[in-house]
């Protein structure tokens, strides 16, 4: 009994020291962790421990006051009692927050008396801080992420974007690295720091372009074209353009046409800019989008071949619209005279072919056009028979001889105007003829006359001799004034004549000089005109 009451003496703390002692350090907790603070305690001699309280102080009126820490305003399994009566005091708290920092003391109650320890425990809470360098970049880029911890035990860091985790804290940029980040405790994941975001600017991508509503597109209806696109930053309304077959039509995101018309017709395309280039293009284009504005059959119109309606021969009236889809029916009617109001259809198809015209083909006639989105009828044509005369000539022959008669009066024409230029040639020779010769007359003494020649050219009388007038003097004028011949036309006789050259044997100087003496080696032609009386 005496060797069993030793033993115990021997393992119970106080015994060798037999001191009134707690022992613990000053912590630091990193916020969301769980820890746990060491502790020991010691007491003397005899004495049994029956009860121990960790308690934290809190400034009330200005002192400290203690609170068990099973007293304080938190969960159940918050404060956890991790020692035991035998030495050992340490304390665990979970999910350590910002209200869990300040002082604690540690107290125990024995058989024999209470101890409380005599100096406190100054707990700090930590919390990690993230830090992404840059916070803004572009595509391609680099980033680090750095997590800063308040506390100097080390930890293992891990990373994580939006929840998932990130493989390393340093990455070159994306698109997709767009987003919140923050770091954690490894193993301690509810440790973690605050939110910090990186923005990764990126060129616009996925432009596209889109129609309301969606389907056909019909004439006079109403319609929006939209861009869109994934842009960091996002494309302003300025940022976009709306292109139609190549061409500029507006800036804007939205594009309301309110009166659809035909001619809206073609392939569309968005071009998106946001500042930030892509593999060096600024401007990134969507891909062309058509629109085919659809409407019912319009400008209906019909032709008809050959125009003159000849009675027995045939005739083709040709239907001919603009629609889409394209028309695929068509109807022919026939309204006997402007006066009457009824229709007869006559036939269907594009083209109404009359091929023997006679007296019942005469006529109104008129197209209906029609596709799935309605119908039109062209304008009224008149098929109005012309009959050919027993014994006349057809009209292509008639047309034929006008034509050669035109051809014959102009070439009459022709002949005249050019004999009319002939005769006024020859009488503008004869004037200088005329005047050539009374040159030579003045100078003809000193020449050789055999190398004249001479041409005499009579007027022949045309009417009788005049009665020899024996008028007085004095009344001779008077009777002048008003006699005048009735009519005449002078005859003329025309000689051909030669002209002889310079003799080129001769000098030139020669020549000169019987120049200068008045002399010449060209012949001089003469010519008297001598008029008969």
């Amino acid at each position: 009994m005496e060797s069993l009451i030793l033993v115990i003496l021997v393992i119970m703390p106080g015994v060798w020291s037999g001191d009134w002692r707690v022992t613990f350090n000053d912590q630091c907790a990193l916020k969301g962790t769980s820890i746990v603070i060491k502790c020991k305690y010691d007491y003397p001699f005899g004495h049994f421990v029956t009860s121990v309280t960790w308690s934290k102080a809190w400034l009330v009126s200005g002192r400290h006051r203690l609170f068990p820490v099973s007293n304080l305003q938190s969960s159940p399994d918050h404060f956890v009692y991790a020692g035991n009566k035998r030495g050992d005091c340490s304390l665990k708290i979970n999910d350590v927050h910002d209200d869990d920092s300040g002082a604690y003391y540690f107290s125990f109650v024995t058989t024999l008396n209470r101890w409380r320890s005599q100096t406190f425990l100054q707990l700090s809470v930590k919390e990690l801080t993230a830090v992404v360098q840059p916070s803004t970049v572009t595509e391609g880029d680099d980033v680090k992420l750095t997590c800063v911890s308040g506390c100097p035990t080390p930890t293992t860091i891990v990373w994580y974007r939006d929840g998932q985790a990130v493989p390393n804290p340093v990455f070159q940029a994306r698109r997709e690295d767009t987003g919140r980040y923050y770091c954690a405790v490894l193993g301690q994941e509810t440790a973690r720091s605050a939110f910090v975001a990186l923005n990764v600017q990126y060129a616009p991508k996925k432009v596209s372009l889109s129609i309301s509503p969606s389907g056909d597109i019909f004439k006079g209806s109403s319609m929006t074209l939209t861009c869109s696109s994934d842009a960091n930053p996002p494309v302003t309304q300025s940022g976009y353009s709306l292109y139609k077959d190549g061409h500029f039509i507006g800036s804007g995101q939205h594009h309301n046409i309110s009166d659809v018309q035909p001619s809206h017709s073609g392939l569309y395309h968005c071009q998106a800019w946001n500042n930030i280039s892509w593999r060096g293009s600024d401007l990134i284009n969507s891909t062309q989008v058509p629109l085919d504005v659809q409407y019912r059959p319009v400008n209906v119109s019909v032709s008809m071949d050959p125009p003159p309606v000849v009675q027995g021969s045939s005739v083709n009236l040709t239907c001919s619209s603009a629609a889409n889809p394209a028309a695929d029916n068509y109807t022919w009617y026939r309204i006997d005279s402007p006066s009457s109001s009824s229709m007869l259809q006559v036939g269907s198809g594009q083209v109404l072919s009359l091929p023997s015209v006679n007296a019942s083909h005469t006529g109104l006639y008129f197209c209906q056009a029609r596709n799935r989105l309605g119908e039109s009828n062209s304008t009224e044509v008149l098929v109005a028979m012309m009959k050919e005369e027993h014994g006349g000539m057809p009209l292509p022959i008639l047309a034929g001889l006008g034509v050669s008669l035109f051809l014959t009066l102009v070439l009459v024409l022709i002949f005249f105007w050019k004999r009319r230029k002939q005769r006024i040639h020859a009488e503008k020779e004869t004037m200088l003829g005329f005047k050539h010769n009374g040159r030579g007359l003045s100078s003809s003494a000193t020449e050789d006359e055999s190398n004249s020649v001479y041409a005499n050219i009579h007027r022949l009388p045309s009417s009788p001799p005049p009665v020899t007038d024996i008028t007085p003097h004095s009344q001779r004028s008077s009777h002048r004034e008003h006699d005048a011949p009735v009519s005449s036309e002078d005859e003329v006789t025309y000689t051909a004549v030669t002209q002889k050259p310079r003799d080129p044997s001769l000098p030139r100087h020669i020549n000169n000089s019987r120049s200068k003496a008045g002399e010449t080696d060209d012949a001089v032609i003469y010519a008297i005109v001598a008029k008969s009386s």
